[in-house]
């Protein structure tokens, strides 16, 4: 597969669930990684005016696990807000336009 062929990294699923410390993010992200030159390399937790709370940085390639899911904990989230949004990010094109909402309240 080449570069040009993996495209964006599309997120699949969020569960989110409240804890003691915070909030903890369990996403699955789905992308064609070619290797170490084209991977999704992370996501972050975002508030709707972009306002980020919290990232997970993905360290390598996960060629032949898609897709795949990793967690984020202990995000706090602001009172005042009621949903937040997920963002993939992947190290050709950059941050997705994909959004996914994430009703907190």
């Amino acid at each position: 597969m080449s570069v040009v062929n993996a495209g964006e990294v599309e997120i699949v699923n969020v569960k989110a669930e409240k804890q003691r410390a915070g909030w903890v993010f369990n996403v699955t992200l789905k992308h064609g990684d070619t290797g170490w030159d084209h991977y999704a390399d992370a996501w972050r937790v975002v508030t709707e005016d972009g306002k980020e709370l919290g990232t997970r940085t993905l360290y390598h390639p996960h060629v032949d696990e898609q897709p795949f899911t990793r967690s984020l904990g202990d995000v706090t989230i602001p009172a005042d807000v009621s949903a937040v949004y997920i963002e993939a990010h992947d190290k050709v094109h950059g941050w997705s336009k994909q959004r996914y909402r994430v009703k907190i309240r």
